[in-house]
């Protein structure tokens, strides 16, 4: 069977069943300050200057700066779903070389950089100090409850890069104009916002696949070793 079919099914069958893990909701703004810290980070590396930025209880965000470039602001509309993909494939990357406390270290850098920075009041700044605080409790209980909140974090991550772009897609089907960076990359660009939005798509399913190819290669090789036991 096709590999991202089943990458498909699998994140539709996730999505389902996180659903029904309490608090799942919350944890999802993961992937939306990840989506906006890589805005912010590529805007200061093409030497613009990062304003402020909004973290919303409906799980979006939006980041707000001064861009010197036009080319500058292609590559700041492009980072937000590129890096929030990567982002996702890194934390499995992690969880299989045993990384988990440096992943949660990485996690915990940049919810803090942003507080401290960028978000200042309103949900976003609320989010973050919890969120902070719980990455600090996981990072010293044991092992078997750290490697559960990590794994959880890393799934709605991914869960979350991948359903993203797809919900874009389906804006900039019915309104190329409420697409958010794929409209912004439609006017930089003249490609569509649909081209784009079906761009981010495609890249999210590479990285998931990656990470769900990282992740099962990881529970056979420990299954592999307990039968040599």
């Amino acid at each position: 069977m096709n590999k991202w079919f089943l990458t498909i099914l699998y994140l539709v069958v996730s999505v389902f069943l996180t659903r029904f893990i309490p608090f799942s909701s919350y944890f999802r703004n993961l992937d939306t300050m990840i989506h906006e810290f890589s805005h912010a980070l590529v805007t200061l590396l093409v030497s613009g200057r990062v304003l402020r930025i909004e973290l919303h209880a409906d799980h979006s965000g939006v980041t707000y700066s001064m861009i010197p470039s036009s080319w500058g602001q292609l590559l700041v509309s492009m980072a937000g779903y590129v890096g929030a993909s990567l982002f996702a494939l890194l934390m499995f990357k992690l969880h299989s070389r045993q990384q988990q406390k440096l992943g949660l270290g990485l996690i915990t850098g940049i919810a803090l950089i942003m507080l401290l920075l960028y978000v200042h009041s309103g949900f976003g700044a609320y989010w973050l100090a919890g969120f902070i605080a719980l990455n600090v409790f996981a990072f010293f209980v044991r092992p078997a409850f750290r490697n559960f909140y990590y794994l959880l974090l890393a799934f709605l991550s991914l869960e979350e890069s991948a359903m993203g772009p797809f919900s874009l897609a389906m804006y900039a089907f019915e309104d190329s104009a409420r697409a958010g960076d794929a409209t912004n990359l439609q006017h930089y660009t003249g490609l569509p916002a649909l081209v784009w939005s079906i761009g981010f798509t495609l890249f999210a399913l590479w990285c998931a696949t990656l990470a769900l190819r990282i992740f099962s290669k990881e529970k056979g090789g420990r299954s592999a070793s307990a039968l040599s036991v």
